[in-house]
């Protein structure tokens, strides 16, 4: 394994944690969340296969959760028997919903807070860990840092519970800080190397330019450019989670200048060398960039996405900058944009070319301004139904029977949050505040 030398802290963390899980049993009772249960019977529709997916949807988080005997929530990505930082945080957004006013729903929320502090201690590079604390895959993505900060920041604005802050949670956060700040200048400060990576697993070359180097996209697939700009965009948002949690919890007024001062020059990164101009959109954001001039143009369906900045909080829904981007991104002139007789929108390249992503068409109903496009997004997400009333990784947008992973939980989470927010009218619960941002003029 590359990386990071682990500390002695960290080492005797892992030690600790295996004797713990090699000592009982990994299983315990089945989960049962009262309130989640009585959600889901409730939920009515005249649409009755909307219903059921809604239905289905709720409670795929709840399936895959489980209490461990440390006390901490292990949440499985699906049919992968390992936890991603990313894919969890997303997983159990939807319940904060319901945290506020039951009890059992805050406890599990606490318990995956209190895990992912100690995965992020482990190894910061990691990406996904064993329910036994091992680390599954170690593909440095930013996003798997940031998720973490704005799950918490996002749970304690929520329920006013600040018992989560714990020494633990504590030291995580200094570890997502100092790991952010050592890859602001990767070339320099970084040891961290991963085979799938170019150039003997170092990455392409970079310049300086005030934000943070990431080896692989939220899709596991290596960037071709490391400076990857949704995700530097959502550490934007989680800095300054990060920043309030610092001042307002731990009162360490240190720490939180040390992530406004991440925060700005991150911010400044993006929008020094994070915009391209094209005659026909105007200035868009690339999806990737090295800060010597060259860039990507497209999008991945995975989260952070540049469809998805306003759902992060990094800006809002009619920024000229965003809608000149989703004007780009939705169309056929972003190569990652696909059509079919069923549906049609952004795809991965994690995934069979020309094939659509369930989660990029929740995205765009997230972000959708108009009634008229949140429907049409909403009744190409029941066609994709491939029969058992659940969303899939993708799926052939000309059949929807033909779909990659069986289980995959992270976009029905999402689709319970899109139904929610979009037609049940529930306020949106934020990943944080950007409100004070400075962007550019054109």
């Amino acid at each position: 394994m590359t990386g990071q030398p682990r500390s002695g802290l960290v080492r005797a963390l892992l030690a600790a944690a295996l004797v713990c899980a090699i000592a009982l049993p990994l299983r315990s009772t089945a989960l049962e969340l009262d309130s989640i249960q009585r959600a889901a019977e409730a939920y009515r529709n005249p649409n009755v296969h909307l219903e059921e997916m809604f239905r289905a949807a709720l409670l795929d988080t709840e399936k895959l959760a489980q209490f461990t005997p440390d006390g901490t929530v292990y949440v499985a990505t699906g049919d992968i028997p390992a936890e991603w930082l990313r894919d969890a945080s997303a997983e159990a957004r939807p319940y904060l919903y319901y945290a506020k006013q039951d009890p059992d729903v805050r406890q599990l929320l606490r318990g995956i807070i209190a895990r992912q502090a100690k995965y992020i201690q482990i190894d910061p590079y990691a990406n996904a860990f064993t329910i036994d604390y091992r680390v599954w895959e170690q593909k440095f993505e930013l996003d798997s840092l940031a998720y973490p900060v704005t799950l918490a920041w996002s749970y304690w604005k929520t329920t006013g519970d600040r018992s989560i802050f714990t020494e633990d949670e504590s030291k995580a956060l200094d570890t997502v800080l100092a790991t952010m700040q050592r890859e602001q200048d990767h070339t320099r400060d970084s040891h961290y190397t991963e085979k799938e990576l170019a150039d003997n697993g170092a990455g392409r070359p970079v310049g300086y330019t005030g934000m943070i180097w990431t080896g692989f996209r939220p899709s596991d697939d290596a960037c071709y450019y490391n400076y990857l700009i949704p995700d530097e965009m959502f550490a934007v948002v989680a800095l300054g989670d990060m920043a309030d949690i610092e001042q307002n919890v731990y009162h360490n007024i240190i720490k939180a200048h040390e992530a406004r001062a991440l925060r700005n020059e991150v911010q400044q990164g993006i929008q020094t060398y994070g915009l391209v101009y094209l005659p026909k959109y105007g200035y868009i954001y690339a999806y990737e960039v090295d800060g010597l001039g060259h860039a990507i143009l497209t999008d991945d369906a995975n989260v952070p996405s540049l469809l998805s900045a306003p759902y992060i909080g990094y800006t809002t829904a009619n920024d000229r900058y965003y809608l000149n981007t989703r004007a780009f991104l939705l169309s056929q002139d972003n190569p990652s944009y696909y059509t079919g007789s069923v549906a049609r929108g952004i795809g991965s390249y994690h995934t069979p070319d020309h094939w659509v992503w369930p989660m990029s068409l929740v995205m765009e109903g997230l972000t959708a301004t108009s009634p008229a496009e949140k429907q049409d997004v909403l009744s190409e997400l029941l066609a994709s139904d491939p029969g058992d009333h659940l969303l899939h990784e993708s799926f052939d947008p000309n059949d929807p029977k033909h779909f990659t992973r069986v289980d995959f939980v992270w976009p029905n989470a999402l689709f319970s949050e899109f139904i929610l927010t979009q037609f049940e009218g529930i306020a949106q619960i934020p990943f944080g505040d950007t409100s004070d941002l400075e962007f550019r003029s054109e």
